[in-house]
């Protein structure tokens, strides 16, 4: 028994040192995902293709590290609501094209659209810290314009850009109106043990169960479970039922621990979203929540 109790042990530890040595040489990897294999990394569209008015937005964040934006103007005279879009962790703004096309045409916004450093034409390497500097340079940018209403910038981050816009919403409470999710994760740590599930035991956010003796490895924990009870703003969670990336009882745990603190949240399902195309699938039900949610968070009150 004694040997047999000593071989699980030395089995574990084993897991465990693979498991530390693939999380430090991959995470990176894993976590940020600036070009899409076979594809560069240089923008592929601009927004002119789908005949959007737009402006090449330089930035400086915070540490120096010079940042590319595009920000799009619904039109001239309109002033209307501002999306501050975060972007998921694959590829670049340019992909994000087809759907900002749709949301500026359904919600008759502005579209603030960041490249993270590292990704399209902004300089640097991907970081928790980093793009945390980069979401906060675009936001100090927007409530400097004399051409929006800066009382109505809104958040929106998808997967990577939910943790990302979590957190920016948290530290702003003064600039940002309203918060939307779409199927964001609990944290990177959750996210680990799915991807590498023989890690489950070793890593994972609060609520996990086992030692999590790699946690202090993770670099980008993003840890959007943790904090996101303390963002005062009214949020907005979008579900794709579908996900087949981030399993969507993360959106569900986000939702539950946020209300616990803020009334103003709503929990919103769409059956056949997917990880990538809920914003497609929803449908005409996709915009009309989010435009609900804004007539009521963020009116137009001149």
């Amino acid at each position: 028994m004694a040997s047999w109790f000593k071989a699980l042990a030395y089995g574990a530890g084993g897991i465990a040192v693979v498991g530390m040595a693939a999380l430090v040489a991959l995470q990176e990897k894993l976590v940020y995902v600036p070009v899409l294999p076979g594809v560069a990394r240089a923008y592929t569209v601009t927004p002119a293709r789908f005949r959007l008015t737009y402006e090449d937005v330089w930035l400086r964040a915070s540490d120096g590290v010079r940042l590319h934006s595009w920000f799009i103007k619904h039109s001239p005279n309109h002033r209307g609501p501002t999306i501050l879009f975060f972007q998921e962790n694959a590829g670049n703004i340019a992909h994000r094209l087809e759907f900002v096309r749709l949301m500026m045409q359904k919600l008759e916004c502005n579209v603030f659209m960041l490249s993270y450093r590292g990704y399209g034409e902004s300089d640097g390497s991907p970081s928790q810290h980093g793009i945390t500097n980069d979401a906060q340079a675009a936001l100090d940018h927007l409530v400097k314009r004399d051409d929006i209403d800066t009382s109505r910038i809104i958040v929106f981050g998808r997967s990577l850009g939910g943790a990302v816009g979590t957190v920016l919403a948290k530290n702003n409470p003064d600039k940002v109106a309203a918060l939307i999710l779409e199927n964001t994760f609990t944290s990177i740590l959750d996210m680990a043990g799915i991807m590498l599930p023989f890690l489950r035991w070793f890593i994972g956010g609060s609520s996990a169960k086992g030692p999590k003796i790699l946690n202090f490895v993770v670099r980008s924990p993003w840890n959007t479970i943790d904090i996101i009870d303390k963002v005062k703003q009214p949020i907005l969670f979008l579900s794709g039922l579908q996900d087949e990336l981030v399993p969507p009882v993360h959106m569900r745990l986000l939702y539950e621990k946020a209300i616990e603190r803020n009334k103003d949240c709503l929990f919103v399902e769409f059956p056949n979203g997917m990880h990538m195309d809920t914003w497609f699938t929803g449908g005409d039900r996709y915009w009309r929540t989010i435009n609900i949610f804004l007539q009521r968070f963020a009116p137009d009150d001149n």
